[in-house]
């Protein structure tokens, strides 16, 4: 059993760094740590816990966390945004669990890391599980692997403004169509303006990916999030009776166009929930991940609970 088995995020604490347990003892020890892109590539994920930091002193620390932070454009999640870049972390009823993923590992362009802050814990359970993308990969059946290879296809079908799904408004946080064609423009993808007002979007794009400082291949797609077989059987069928697989908000083939059997879907999507370490809640904490090699989820909670996330490159 390797190291891989063993890991989990770092956790920072006032105890660990000598720092006051405030928000302002979490600055200073921020500003005065020497290479925290050193830090979270060794550790690939931080957990800094008892600064009592709230909402107020948010800004100052993601200064500090997050060097340039992004819009959340060509997103796919439903989110709410909040405040300068900052939004609510997908916003899916309570009850479902949300599946392993890197943030927006289906796009052109992907943030480098990611910051979580809990503004409310829940009453039970919403951890944020984390997965080491090297062991999400191991994890998976070498049949499944080689078939994933050649990489996938996304399609994604966007509403107008009144429709299923999010439309290309929200999606792009544009209303301008030139805006919208000028950024597809620039990622390789195929898209068309639908008569509806909708825009249809398709890209290909690579099953795993090499982290630019490390080397190490990991999984790095989200196709059992974009299939219907990630959804359960019910909604799957439930989908397939309101409308065709090609008419969905969102869906996903192999690279060369043929469908990813069910079976495959569902090894992805339950494997990496197998290898998660689970980041239980307090609020005031915060988590910083490493995008790449780091994939991140939700466990089902009950009660308020109120998570925010921002994004960089």
């Amino acid at each position: 059993m390797d190291d891989r088995s063993h890991w989990a995020p770092l956790v920072i604490t006032p105890e660990s760094t000598g720092a006051a347990a405030t928000p302002d003892g979490l600055v200073g020890h921020l500003r005065g740590l020497d290479g925290l892109g050193a830090l979270l590539t060794r550790e690939k994920a931080l957990v800094f816990r008892g600064f009592r930091v709230t909402p107020a002193e948010l800004e100052e620390v993601m200064d500090l966390l997050l060097p340039s932070r992004l819009a959340y454009v060509h997103g796919n999640s439903p989110r709410t945004k909040v405040g300068q870049n900052v939004y609510t972390s997908t916003e899916y009823p309570p009850e479902f669990t949300i599946s392993m993923h890197n943030e927006m590992s289906y796009a052109h362009s992907w943030p480098a890391r990611l910051l979580f802050f809990c503004d409310r814990a829940p009453a039970t359970g919403g951890a944020t599980p984390v997965v080491d993308g090297v062991r999400w990969l191991e994890a998976l059946d070498p049949e499944v692997r080689e078939r994933f290879a050649g990489g996938v296809r996304y399609r994604q079908n966007l509403h107008g403004g009144t429709g299923f799904g999010k439309s290309w408004q929200d999606t792009f946080e544009t209303g301008s169509r030139e805006d919208v064609e000028a950024f597809l423009d620039g990622t390789g993808a195929e898209y068309e303006w639908k008569k509806d007002g909708g825009l249809r979007v398709s890209q290909e794009r690579p099953s795993t990916a090499r982290h630019p400082v490390t080397g190490t291949e990991v999984w790095f797609n989200q196709a059992d999030q974009w299939h219907v077989a990630g959804l359960g059987d019910e909604t799957a069928a439930a989908l397939h009776r309101i409308m065709p697989e090609q008419d969905l908000p969102q869906s996903v083939s192999f690279a060369d166009g043929s469908p990813i059997p069910a079976d495959h879907i569902t090894q992805v999507r339950d494997r990496g929930l197998e290898c998660a370490v689970d980041v239980d809640w307090q609020t005031g904490d915060l988590l910083l991940v490493d995008n790449m090699l780091v994939g991140h989820g939700r466990r089902p909670f009950t009660g308020p609970r109120r998570v925010l996330v921002a994004m960089s490159d």
